[in-house]
């Protein structure tokens, strides 16, 4: 069965940091991309960021380019998102993707960036 595990999230003053994780099971974690999304109240899912299967390659949303990081560790099947410079426009559910079946979510982890 898949599982995706967000943890991390929290609340965060503005300018601070946060390191969200994503724990895979039950597919082969390192045949797949995975991404991140987020989604805000009263605002479409976003993507926020994608990192291949190797982790070699990855791709941002123009609004966190430059202050996310996602990265893996297909041994421990965990995703990573590092978030530096938070911004109260952060702040959103932020969920786990896998591409695998019909698609596989997490619950989410809620992120909040406020003073």
């Amino acid at each position: 069965q898949v599982q995706l595990v967000e943890s991390g999230g929290g609340l965060v003053q503005p300018g601070g940091s946060l390191r969200l994780s994503c724990a895979a099971s039950g597919f082969t974690f390192s045949d797949y991309a995975m991404s991140w999304y987020r989604q805000a109240p009263g605002k479409e899912r976003e993507r926020v960021a994608v990192i291949s299967s190797s982790g070699r390659f990855t791709n941002y949303a123009s609004s966190v380019k430059g202050r996310f990081t996602i990265s893996r560790d297909n041994a421990k099947g965990t995703v990573y998102l590092q978030m530096n410079s938070l911004k109260p426009e952060d702040t959103a559910v932020y969920l786990c993707y896998a591409p695998v079946t019909d698609g596989a979510w997490g619950p989410g982890t809620q992120v909040s960036v406020s003073s």
